[in-house]
């Protein structure tokens, strides 16, 4: 891996402007959580110095919630996100590789273990250093609205490019990934990277936002009827929004031709988002004439992450995703 000296110099003043912000925001956690299944990590990069744009005159507050009964694993989500920060994984061995992780919720929460943390511990398996993005939720009352989750999204990835000599990662190799809603943030980030949704704080802002490679993993895309997944849709941009905002915010219909190669995977059975969701999408991609690779399983329903898969055609998936990844050159040389 090459780190050129403008990443070197960008690495440097973000460091310097993480010393002059103090301390981090810690991960999540919650005196609900008995049990660790194992470790949570430790470091995290909160993505604004000082309040994040828009803030309401009264900042959310943050609240995790643990679902799990079973010390086996933990099932945690976070909600009130008024600190939006990237928890970090690294592998004792990095290969250069990085992704960014964006799990579901709904956008009524984000999911913290189920498609954040285990989904970032097999990859560090693997030598991939992890960014967990906890972001920020569109219904929070942050002013810029629907385009709260995209903020931190894209300046989450220009702050992993940054970091990239800390994190001894290639650049021109980080990967978004997404899950359910989570899966709306990744999409909308390979499609409107470019877009001027904040205003630029600090060197980082200078680097580009667009991710090397996109995996929206059985993501919500739509956001009309019959085809959305009405909640994610309503608390993105409103009950009440217009054909103008379902279509701006629907990032099948506004892929760039620049936009990176992407992979797409849900199971057909899905009960939450439809099938409709990755094949639109797709039809997006291959008129834009943006590498796609696309695969639909019989079943495994929704929201199977890793855990869940087992015991259904589904099961094995991340072995597919890895496979394109490294055709790719993105998650190992």
């Amino acid at each position: 891996m090459t780190v050129d000296r403008r990443t070197l110099l960008l690495g440097t003043a973000a460091a310097g402007i993480a010393a002059k912000a103090g301390s981090q925001t810690p991960p999540p956690s919650t005196p609900e959580s008995q049990w660790l299944s194992v470790p949570d990590p430790t470091g995290t990069i909160d993505l604004w110095p000082g309040l994040p744009p828009g803030a309401p005159a009264k900042l959310p507050v943050e609240q995790v919630h643990e679902r799990s009964k079973d010390p086996a694993f933990n099932d945690r989500y976070v909600t009130g996100i008024a600190h939006p920060r990237l928890v970090v994984f690294r592998p004792a061995k990095p290969n250069g590789g990085a992704v960014m992780i964006t799990p579901g919720g709904g956008y009524e929460r984000v999911v913290v273990d189920k498609e954040g943390y285990e989904i970032a511990r097999w990859l560090v398996a693997q030598g991939v250093t992890a960014f967990v993005l906890l972001y920020r939720l569109p219904g929070d009352g942050w002013l810029s609205g629907p385009d709260t989750p995209l903020q931190d999204a894209q300046r989450a990835m220009r702050l992993i490019r940054s970091s990239a000599a800390q994190y001894r990662i290639d650049p021109k190799r980080v990967v978004a990934m997404g899950f359910s809603a989570g899966g709306h943030v990744c999409a909308s980030l390979l499609t409107r990277f470019a877009a001027n949704v904040y205003a630029p704080v600090d060197a980082a802002d200078r680097l580009s936002a667009r991710p090397n490679g996109a995996a929206p993993i059985y993501p919500v895309i739509s956001m009309s009827a019959p085809t959305a997944h009405m909640g994610s849709r309503d608390l993105l941009i409103g009950e009440h929004a217009s054909p103008e905002l379902e279509r701006k915010y629907n990032p099948a219909l506004n892929v760039p031709a620049d936009a990176p190669p992407t992979f797409l995977l849900q199971a057909e059975d899905d009960p939450a988002v439809p099938i409709a969701n990755t094949l639109m999408l797709r039809e997006g991609l291959l008129a834009a004439k943006v590498p796609v690779e696309t695969h639909l399983y019989p079943d495994g329903g929704h929201g199977f992450g890793l855990r869940l898969s087992k015991g259904h055609s589904v099961e094995g998936w991340q072995d597919v995703l890895w496979a394109w990844g490294v055709k790719r050159r993105l998650f190992a040389d």
